[in-house]
């Protein structure tokens, strides 16, 4: 089914995003340092009360170290997926960039291919850093996009494709005068630093009196 952040279930996103904390072992405020999303807006989409952006989505999905993917799509368990056009999962930002979803969410694996449209003229902003190891490939189909990694800028055009790390600022923006579009596959990496909060230490059990 094709979705957006404005048209899906805001209560089932809500929810897959509380589920994904839990698993995690994560409080709200620990998303919120993670993320950089406020712990008002994080506990609004979890209640289904706000629909968040697609940069706001993105980084709620940073923070849990998974993919927007994840967060809209059921994980599927099988050696062929299709995907047909109608099952792709789409996120359409308000200034008009769109974002869809071609790759099956799987178990374990966290993996994502999208193609991205940007209209004219649109800047559809930065992306925080992913987890070290991560890594994104992006392969140009038509337009210009303007690509500025960690500050640098690389003026990108169709049939150009770059790789770089995942774990950097990263932002898109379309100058030119036609709609642009590209692919995009990005592999997650993980924090091996970023566990759940600590565990509570319980006081030890008294030993017995020798005898």
């Amino acid at each position: 089914m094709t979705q957006t952040p404005w048209s899906l279930d805001l209560a089932r996103l809500g929810e897959r995003i509380r589920q994904e904390r839990a698993r995690r072992g994560l409080s709200l405020e620990n998303l919120e340092a993670r993320s950089g999303v406020s712990r008002s807006m994080l506990s609004a989409v979890e209640r289904g009360r706000k629909a968040p952006t697609v940069l706001v989505l993105d980084r709620i999905a940073t923070g849990l170290d998974t993919s927007i993917a994840r967060l809209l799509g059921e994980e599927r368990a099988a050696r062929v997926i299709v995907l047909r056009r109608g099952e792709q999962d789409t996120a359409l930002d308000p200034s008009g960039w769109e974002r869809r979803i071609l790759s099956p969410v799987q178990p374990g694996i966290e993996f994502e291919l999208m193609r991205t449209t940007i209209p004219a003229g649109v800047d559809a902003g930065e992306f925080a850093p992913h987890a070290p190891g991560s890594r994104e490939y992006l392969a140009m189909e038509r337009g210009t996009l303007r690509l500025t990694i960690d500050g640098v800028e690389y003026l990108l055009h169709a049939g150009d494709s770059i790789y770089y790390a995942g774990d950097c600022r990263h932002a898109f923006a379309n100058p030119g005068r036609e709609t642009c579009s590209y692919y995009l596959a990005m592999e997650l990496g993980r924090h091996p630093t970023r566990p759940g909060p600590p565990r509570r230490r319980g006081k030890r059990p008294r030993k017995g009196k020798r005898t």
